[in-house]
């Protein structure tokens, strides 16, 4: 069984509205996502703030999971612990809900490349998305709450308790040749320009995402942070 855990809950201060809100191509970018999502995995869990924003969530969704952030203000380390916590699946897909370009059959091919890892994670020009990755549920999430424990909000940190495989952006290119499934959303400018994109204007190919957190990953190989005892 294969899950997906969308974070719903950005503010979007940058960008001036919540994302999950925000309408691009006639849907909100939380449908437009689960959307995407729906033929490649067994189930969808949307992980809110808070009750309010659960509430207003659920009055558009009806073939999701609604959760909220166990841990308020905490950043995606939480909400992804909450998202996981609520999913079934051995797999899971974890993700915010601003990425407009979202490519399903890249996705796949994440799930494919997990088999036998804690996770498989995108890697581009040196960083990692950890935002449009692929976790081992138990692993991740107990990865996930041992990070919280001890104070660490930055998603770099469970990451560094599993044995991951990074997966070269270039191996992805068969399947999004710009690769704009890592296209996000952080400002106006950006949504102007995603907007651009959807109507066949021009594109900032392979732009990366800048979730919270990141940080650039180094050395070679497919390997990630040592595991640190059994999980």
């Amino acid at each position: 069984m294969r899950s997906a855990v969308i974070l719903a809950g950005g503010i979007g201060r940058r960008i001036g509205m919540e994302k999950a809100f925000i309408e691009f191509s006639g849907k909100s970018l939380i449908e437009r996502t689960i959307e995407t999502l729906r033929p490649v995995v067994d189930e969808l869990v949307v992980v809110a703030r808070d009750p309010d924003q659960s509430r207003r969530l659920e009055a558009i969704l009806d073939d999701a999971s609604i959760t909220c952030d166990l841990i308020p203000g905490q950043g995606p380390v939480a909400g992804i612990q909450a998202g996981l916590l609520k999913a079934s699946g051995k797999y899971a897909f974890a993700c915010g809900c601003d990425l407009p370009f979202l490519n399903a059959r890249v996705v796949e091919m994440l799930f494919e490349r997990a088999i036998g890892f804690h996770a498989a994670v995108p890697r581009k020009d040196g960083y990692a998305e950890r935002l449009h990755a692929v976790y081992n549920r138990a692993k991740m999430e107990e990865a996930s709450r041992r990070a919280l424990d001890e104070g660490e909000r930055r998603i770099s940190a469970p990451l560094s308790r599993l044995n991951v495989n990074y997966v070269d952006s270039e191996a992805l290119r068969s399947l999004d040749r710009e690769l704009l499934t890592f296209f996000n959303l952080n400002t106006a400018e950006d949504l102007r320009m995603a907007q651009a994109i959807s109507i066949g204007g021009p594109s900032r190919a392979g732009r990366r995402c800048t979730q919270p957190g990141r940080r650039a990953t180094t050395g070679p190989g497919t390997r990630g942070g040592p595991t640190e005892g059994p999980l």
